[in-house]
């Protein structure tokens, strides 16, 4: 390792620590070690544009950003919200289950954790707090808790970053992250069904079971999205980066003329707010692949790779190391920095250790999405209380035994790859 690219690391973590925005910190941390090393500094941009016009599969990212706030624009996400009532909020701690499945059937449009937090998720914490039967940061953990479960079901925004760096299948980590996205919702509605018992929790006015075909039949076009995409995926009818335009056509076209509710200056809104949260996803890939060639230029993954192969690691320990070591970095560091900036640096030692991608990919993104709700930083518990006021406080004291599930199902996808590689396989997946 370069005194070049300590200067480097170190200029990076001095002005991120400081404040300022990770993709800036990123950038200027680049253009030092280009500086410093006597390189052009025209190669920060060659590479940058380079990357982004190269990578075609990162079109899919603003697609699923436009469709998710289409979503939230129109009423598609209420009627999701209803259903979710009907289905499962006649139970104790019925709000909290229906917090889950609609994360669970709501991931299947966003592909993004902030987007369920921000957007439907404020409507069932009001729902919660006013019905009295919850305390404001409970209800804003679960919520930001379930939130987690958005990238792993696909479409997911993450899983397509993760793709552009490992050069894996986008179409079998969408597949890998069904299973694993079920698990997490099941031992969260574990978890609050326990805690509602525990506290005793009021039972909710139940939804008579004569209405539950009709607020079906309202959501039923929305919830036919995750399908349409995963067959035009494994029909072969689009390729991944088609099939998020897809999602975003089918999106305006339900909320601008099947349920009526998107005008025009609405559509105006989303596009402009799609627009801005594209450009700061862009900026941090753009970041992150100029970083990405000088970590190269430095041969630091062979490197890494070399030695944790000299060393014998058992792939089992390898896992849960660099989980464990992603566990810590979630405390400061967001998602997208840790998959285009940390994962590519362990993917030569996964080569040589035989560990499958997928599986890798799968369970490194479930991980990272813990880290959103990981105290004192995970960027969730920041975005729930923007959004609604609830103290930070309350949310951190509420979150850390829905965290503490979500390592356990986490630590079982290590152990039990099988769990992510079963429907990869079952459509032709060769781990």
């Amino acid at each position: 390792m370069s005194i070049e690219f300590l200067i480097c690391l170190g200029v990076l973590f001095l002005i991120a620590g400081i404040g300022m925005p990770i993709a800036y910190a990123i950038l200027v941390a680049s253009i030092s070690y280009l500086f410093v090393s006597g390189q052009s500094i025209g190669l920060a941009g060659k590479t940058l544009m380079d990357g982004l016009y190269q990578s075609f599969i990162l079109l899919a990212v603003p697609l699923f950003i436009v469709a998710a706030n289409i979503m939230n624009a129109g009423t598609i996400s209420d009627r999701l919200l209803s259903f979710c009532v009907a289905l499962v909020g006649r139970f104790r701690g019925g709000l909290g289950h229906v917090n889950v499945v609609a994360s669970l059937i709501f991931s299947g449009m966003s592909g993004s954790a902030v987007a369920d937090a921000a957007g439907i998720g404020k409507i069932i914490i009001g729902m919660m707090t006013k019905s009295g039967h919850y305390t404001r940061g409970y209800a804003a953990a679960i919520t930001a808790a379930s939130a987690t479960i958005g990238p792993i079901i696909p479409p997911s925004i993450p899983m397509v970053i993760y793709a552009l760096v490992s050069n894996t299948s986008i179409g079998y980590l969408f597949l890998g992250g069904i299973l694993p996205g079920l698990l997490m919702g099941i031992v969260l509605m574990g978890l609050n069904s326990f805690i509602a018992h525990q506290r005793n929790f009021a039972l909710e006015e139940a939804v008579p079971l004569s209405d539950l075909p009709k607020r079906t039949m309202s959501a039923f076009p929305a919830l036919l999205m995750p399908a349409i995409l995963l067959y035009g995926i494994y029909g072969g009818v689009t390729t991944p980066t088609e099939a998020a335009a897809v999602a975003a056509f089918y999106a305006l076209m339900l909320a601008a003329f099947f349920y009526r509710t998107l005008s025009f200056r609405s559509l105006f809104e989303v596009l402009v707010e799609s627009a801005r949260s594209s450009a700061a996803v862009g900026l941090v890939i753009g970041g992150a692949l100029i970083l990405n060639y000088i970590v190269a230029s430095e041969n630091i993954p062979s490197m890494l790779a070399q030695h944790l192969t000299g060393l014998d690691v058992h792939p089992l320990i390898f896992l849960i190391g660099v989980n464990i070591l992603l566990l810590l970095l979630g405390c400061f560091l967001d998602a997208t920095t840790i998959i285009l900036v940390i994962l590519p640096l362990f993917l030569p030692a996964c080569r040589e250790l035989e560990i499958d991608l997928v599986h890798f990919g799968v369970v490194a993104i479930i991980n990272t999405m813990i880290g959103l709700i990981t105290p004192p930083y995970g960027i969730l518990l920041f975005v729930i209380n923007a959004v609604t006021g609830i103290p930070l406080a309350e949310i951190i004291r509420e979150i850390l035994p829905f965290f503490v599930v979500l390592v356990i199902a986490l630590l079982a996808l290590i152990i039990f790859p099988n769990i992510v590689l079963f429907l990869p396989e079952l459509f032709g997946y060769n781990s």
